[in-house]
């Protein structure tokens, strides 16, 4: 059960992009174990928008992805006092994060997105049709609601495992290293992997995405009003454009601008500008009133 509060404060920079958190990572762990509350909290803090991130991507669903965030995080927390320190808490921590939504049930938009023909095929479905005026006003953060969406779609048609690696190598920019630390593989097998995830992203959109190549008619603004008259889309309730401050390229170190413009990459500019999203849940608020926990703490 998700835990409802305010979001979480949005942070401004990747505790995956570098390792700029690993020394005051250990620093907290150590005040947690000691039973510094505000210690764990921050470090709960510092991770939790991210694992809530990847769930939102791995699986388009904002309460699955809520309900995932709270039981990585608790999983993390119980076991706090197993880290030994022989690697950096990030890769031990995304670690555990990984395989839990490696090894969940089926969930999200798993369950309606089969493949990139099928997918593409049930939005061609839909016609085009263009806005009435009177909706102008919404119709840019509507349009993007369905953009996201839609990319959403995109991750699904990847099998779980090349889905994690891409929203990890090519949308959080974890490098070749961290991310084979985080699945126990080679360095090497993870970039051969990233570059078929990528590989296979690139060609279905190249041939079938308007946002990558305009030869293709498929538009974005143009289905949009048929979405939202078909209830697929509720302007009033947006689930993807929505509780944001930044887009996940505002805290990665992007590369040059004029890399991204290649026509390579521009499936992956698309990507680059999803929203980082705010976390709802209270994992410390559920931790601090559980008494088995507290006395492990000593809180």
């Amino acid at each position: 059960m998700t835990i409802p509060g305010n979001p979480i404060a949005s942070p401004t920079t990747s505790p995956l992009g570098s390792g700029a958190f690993d020394a005051s990572d250990l620093v907290l762990v150590r005040r947690s174990l000691d039973g510094d509350t505000k210690a764990l909290r921050e470090l709960i803090d510092r991770h939790q928008t991210f694992v809530f991130n990847i769930a939102m991507k791995m699986f388009g669903h904002r309460e699955n992805a809520e309900d995932l965030t709270q039981e990585v995080m608790i999983k993390v927390i119980t076991n706090l006092r197993s880290f030994r320190g022989e690697s950096a808490f990030r890769t031990w921590l995304y670690r555990i994060a990984s395989n839990h939504f490696l090894k969940t049930k089926r969930r999200g938009m798993e369950l309606s997105v089969v493949d990139f023909e099928s997918h593409f095929d049930a939005i061609d479905r839909i016609t085009t049709e263009v806005l009435p005026d009177e909706t102008t006003e919404i119709n840019g953060k509507v349009v993007e609601e369905l953009r996201l969406r839609c990319t959403t779609g995109m991750l699904m048609c990847l099998d779980r495992e090349q889905r994690l690696i891409f929203i990890l190598g090519a949308m959080f920019e974890v490098s070749h290293q961290l991310g084979a630390e985080i699945l126990d593989i080679t360095p090497g097998n993870f970039r051969v992997r990233l570059h078929r995830a990528r590989a296979e992203m690139y060609n279905w959109m190249n041939e079938r995405c308007g946002l990558v190549n305009q030869a293709n008619p498929c538009r974005c603004a143009k289905k949009t009003y048929r979405f939202i008259r078909d209830g697929l889309v509720d302007p009033q309730h947006l689930v993807f454009n929505t509780e944001f401050v930044v887009r996940i390229k505002d805290i990665t170190s992007l590369r040059a601008q004029a890399a991204m413009e290649a026509v390579d990459d521009l499936h992956e500019s698309v990507f680059l500008e999803h929203p980082l999203h705010l976390s709802k849940t209270r994992v410390m608020d559920a931790i601090l009133g559980n008494e088995a926990i507290r006395q492990l703490f000593d809180v």
